[in-house]
């Protein structure tokens, strides 16, 4: 299983309503350095539907400015249909959101 394979194993498992950070999926996927891979791998998500890209943010919880799928705003009005509450300039609290798997 390659890189991004495994990276997309796990964005697959994050739950609705939850939010992981770049970092957190990388670690989970195998290797602690691969947070910028894990940017790459869902740029380029080959099947969005299944593979919930919208649900990972950066470290402080910010939306990417460059979702690959319709933009920030897309990425927020799809976290906030599952209930995750994003302020007006694209942040979400870790606190209360992130997956704890």
């Amino acid at each position: 299983m390659n890189s991004f394979e495994k990276i997309y194993e796990v964005v697959r498992k994050i739950p609705a309503g939850r939010v992981a950070t770049y970092g957190q999926v990388a670690l989970l996927a195998g290797n602690p350095h691969w947070a910028r891979v894990v940017g790459y791998a869902l740029h380029v998500n080959p099947d969005p539907e299944h593979i919930p890209c919208f649900r990972v943010v950066n470290r402080q919880g910010r939306v990417s400015p460059a979702f690959a799928f319709g933009g920030e705003n897309r990425q927020i009005e799809l976290l906030r249909l599952e209930g995750v509450e994003v302020s007006d300039d694209g942040y979400v609290d870790l606190k209360k959101y992130i997956w704890q798997p």
